[in-house]
């Protein structure tokens, strides 16, 4: 039975439909992506989730319990780091965790947490002398310290330098390898790739597909894009005289050329005795499929 059922949910604010007849499930053990743009519902669903907003129609189940009618069990059994999520400057890291520790019946170790989070030697440091990824650290620490089965973490990396954010997705893999179902909301797509393993993309409230990660792109035609600067010049008719190919474009010196194709276009320029300089041969991601799902750009 999945862990999360969530219904035909609908959330409203006057005039702005929010969350549009959601529904998905959750399993056990699993990394479950909520992907889309800002503003898209993504917050809102999660929060009407973990019993932070009321719905206004549609089923929730989390462990089997109602969220809104069984809210002080359910929140023994669930963690949640909430999107900028902020401490008071001067409470220190120790102190931070034996509080929220203090509010669960079974609460983590909090030595093993701050070492397995590499925060223990930061535990008397004030929550204002901590770094962005630090306080990013600590954040999923607070979500951990009950215990939880489910961990819903909101936007985790934003804002963190590139190497702050790689090293939060292997805590983040890490805490499911304990056995933590997490629910990851972003709209990073290489997060999402990294990370989950499957995704329901959301765009303007509702929830266009629900898939795994190859999934999604699989769906995009599988096609090739390979770049290239010919060392001679080539006219567009070359390619587009292939029946591989589906379009030629040209950005400055480097040539485009999109189809199912490597072998065909490689041939016909050796046939010219032309070198392909700096090729490079890429496929469908994630960025795509979003774009073919939504018909917009993420971010």
């Amino acid at each position: 039975m999945p862990v999360i059922q969530v219904r035909e949910l609908h959330k409203r604010y006057r005039d702005k439909i929010a969350v549009d007849s959601v529904s998905f499930d959750v399993e056990r053990g699993e990394i479950f992506g909520i992907l889309g743009p800002n503003g898209a519902g993504k917050t809102t669903t999660v929060e009407c989730v973990t019993a932070m907003r009321q719905h206004d129609r549609g089923t929730v189940s989390v462990l089997g319990l109602d969220p809104h009618r069984q809210t002080a069990e359910l929140r023994q059994r669930l963690g949640v780091q909430l999107q900028e999520s902020e401490l008071p400057d001067k409470l220190r890291v120790r102190e931070a965790l034996a509080l929220y520790a203090s509010f669960y019946r079974n609460p983590a170790d909090i030595d093993e947490l701050l070492d397995t989070l590499g925060l223990a030697d930061k535990q008397d440091t004030a929550f204002a002398k901590l770094s962005g990824g630090q306080k990013q650290r600590l954040s999923i620490a607070l979500a951990l310290v009950g215990s939880p089965e489910i961990a819903v973490l909101d936007e985790l990396t934003t804002g963190l330098d590139p190497q702050a954010r790689r090293d939060t997705w292997s805590l983040i893999e890490g805490v499911r390898d304990r056995g933590v179902t997490i629910v990851l909301v972003t709209h990073f797509m290489e997060e999402a790739e990294r990370l989950c393993d499957r995704l329901a993309v959301i765009d303007a409230g509702r929830i266009v597909a629900i898939d795994t990660p190859a999934g999604l792109v699989a769906g995009v035609d599988d096609e090739q894009r390979i770049r290239f600067r010919p060392s001679a010049p080539v006219e567009d008719s070359v390619f587009t005289g292939l029946a591989e190919v589906r379009s030629v474009e040209r950005h400055g010196p480097e040539v485009i050329v999109t189809g199912y194709l490597l072998h065909a276009v490689t041939s016909v320029l050796a046939r010219r005795q032309v070198i392909a300089d700096g090729l490079r041969v890429e496929r469908a991601n994630l960025d795509d499929a979003f774009v073919a799902l939504t018909g917009r750009q993420p971010g």
